[in-house]
């Protein structure tokens, strides 16, 4: 697991209604990672969908940039009990990436530079709900964040949205990705701490 930056404990506000059970806000931004972080250029990124068919949808990055653009203002929650509040980002809505794409599963696998994956069904991901993002607070999204770009799912816990994105893969069943694998929970709702496996 990666290390975290100074910062990683913040102030403890049980009474704040924005603040999960458990947490702490930080005014930092902690970096966490599984493995070394990939150095992609822009020009080499690339995002694709593949449905359950084996049909993929890619996008280069500048066709990626040429999409809707969306600010997004939200606070994030990682399993590691740091809430950040009122992070501002800009990405893609997975609502516009999938209006070009059929599928009928229900259950997706996010794939990573550097091998990472999350498993996110897809109802979480859609109606406004997360973002391929890049950027944060106004400049280009840091490669140690995630940058060229990652995908953002703020109701969920933050490992979740995964770090140098590179795509989606439709699934008719949950599979696991990396950290659920190795024991945290499927879901990752942090209002109810779902945190690890056994977690209800």
């Amino acid at each position: 697991m990666g290390i975290v930056t100074p910062g990683f404990f913040g102030k403890r506000r049980e009474a704040d209604p924005h603040l999960p059970p458990g947490q702490y806000e930080t005014k930092d931004f902690p970096v966490l990672s599984a493995g070394p972080t990939p150095n992609i250029h822009p020009g080499e990124w690339s995002f694709s969908i593949t449905n359950e068919s084996g049909d993929v949808k890619r996008w280069s990055w500048d066709e990626f940039q040429a999409l809707p653009i969306e600010d997004v203002d939200t606070d994030i929650h990682c399993v590691t009990r740091w809430s950040k509040f009122d992070t501002k980002w800009r990405g893609v809505s997975l609502d516009t990436l999938f209006a070009e794409v059929e599928t009928d599963a229900p259950f997706t696998m996010a794939h990573s530079y550097g091998g990472y994956t999350t498993n996110v069904p897809l109802e979480d991901l859609l109606d406004g709900k997360a973002w391929v993002a890049f950027e944060f607070d106004g400049e280009p999204l840091d490669p140690e964040h995630g940058g060229p770009a990652r995908l953002l799912v703020p109701h969920l816990y933050f490992w979740k949205s995964a770090k140098w994105v590179n795509g989606l893969t439709m699934h008719e069943t949950d599979e696991l990705g990396f950290w659920e694998v190795n024991g945290y929970h499927a879901y990752g709702d942090p209002w109810k701490e779902q945190r690890y496996y056994y977690d209800s």
